[in-house]
């Protein structure tokens, strides 16, 4: 297996290290010299060992906008295919008793409205938190983790 650091870098990866060695440079980090020096080595650059040898003694820099942005995005789709399928177990409930009553002749009050807005409210209220103007990301991990945590203890039992 080849060590990833020994991969060779593409022009695009010395762009990159490049413009984070600016940005350093612009935040007091490096003086002229160290910034002319390591520019030079980032273009000359060929594995990413080199590359990560020039920002190896700086701090991380802090996440751009875009950055932060696909972080947001990547959470939300994880969160948004959690919140189904525990809506999918409850809708599944709803199926099984509307076949009851289906099969009961169908008289009377359709019931299984009540089962149905036993997985529709958090399902809305969750969505809201992930979509609405001020997403709740972590709010909204908290009470999935809590419900699996309950699923997980009855399961047990």
């Amino acid at each position: 297996m080849v060590d990833p650091s020994a991969h060779r870098v593409s022009d695009e990866q010395r762009e990159a290290c490049a413009s984070q060695l600016r940005q350093h440079f612009a935040a007091g980090r490096l003086t002229d010299e160290e910034l002319d020096e390591r520019l030079q080595r980032a273009y000359a650059a060929r594995t990413q060992a080199d590359l990560a040898a020039l920002s190896a003694d700086l701090p991380r820099l802090p996440a751009t906008r875009q950055e932060q942005r696909a972080e947001i995005a990547r959470r939300r789709g994880e969160l948004q295919r959690r919140l189904l399928q525990q809506a999918g177990a409850s809708l599944g409930a709803f199926v099984i008793c509307t076949a009851i009553w289906l099969t009961s002749g169908a008289n009377g009050q359709f019931w299984p409205i009540w089962v149905a807005l036993v997985a529709v409210i958090p399902l809305v209220r969750n969505g809201w938190r992930l979509y609405g103007p001020a997403p709740e990301l972590d709010r909204v991990e908290e009470e999935l983790a809590q419900r699996e945590r309950g699923d997980r203890a009855r399961r047990s039992r």
